[in-house]
């Protein structure tokens, strides 16, 4: 099996002004790309060579550092660029609207509670919203290309909400302004498409 690049499902200008159309360009076409091209290159000739991404994830401790970062990558930012929309922002619905506020007591406090996870994240990496295996909901973030699918996971779960905080996401256009920039965030996720994967989890 070899990856590719999975196509934006809006334009790279769609996102504008909460997202920059150059930075979109470079994360996804520059920096993306060399996570897919790199994670090829790992494992060509191995014995993992046609997993799945998730197969990877599931036994990830086990593979080598390279494969561990880029194939992290590469999930990751799948996920990612799912989770925005040109439409999005607002607030879910239905039933993980109901669940987030039993769990944070509001959608606000839920949002403060995420954004802080992203802010705090010292140097690069993700904040996130997962269903655990109990079917609670819970926060975290993860260093790096890390993330909750892997084996190796310090908060395990099924991620339904993802925001990259590595400075290459957003260093164009906000410079060092990370928190600027997770609030700009908040007009383009897609609930949608959370609230699909938030069904699938449960």
């Amino acid at each position: 099996m070899s990856f590719t690049l999975p196509q934006l499902p809006y334009a790279s200008n769609a996102l504008e002004p909460h997202f920059d159309t150059k930075t979109m360009e470079i994360h996804h076409g520059k920096h993306h790309q060399a996570y897919v091209d790199n994670l090829n290159k790992a494992l060509a000739g191995t014995p993992n060579e046609n997993d799945t991404l998730e197969e990877l994830l599931s036994k990830i401790s086990t593979l080598s550092p390279a494969v561990r970062n880029n194939g992290g990558g590469h999930f990751n930012h799948s996920l990612f660029w799912q989770l925005l929309s040109p439409n999005g922002g607002g607030t879910p619905s239905a039933a993980l609207a109901e669940k987030i506020q039993t769990q944070f007591g509001s959608f606000e406090s839920f949002k403060e509670t995420f954004a802080n996870a992203g802010i705090t994240r010292f140097g690069s990496g993700w904040a996130w919203l997962c269903v655990k295996a109990d079917k609670s909901l819970c926060i975290c973030s993860t260093a790096n290309q890390e993330n909750p699918l892997m084996d190796s996971a310090e908060c395990p779960g099924t991620p339904i909400l993802a925001l990259d905080v590595w400075e290459h996401a957003y260093y164009l256009h906000y410079q060092n302004r990370r928190a600027d920039y997770i609030a700009a965030f908040w007009n383009l996720v897609n609930w949608a498409e959370v609230e699909t994967r938030y069904n699938a989890a449960m």
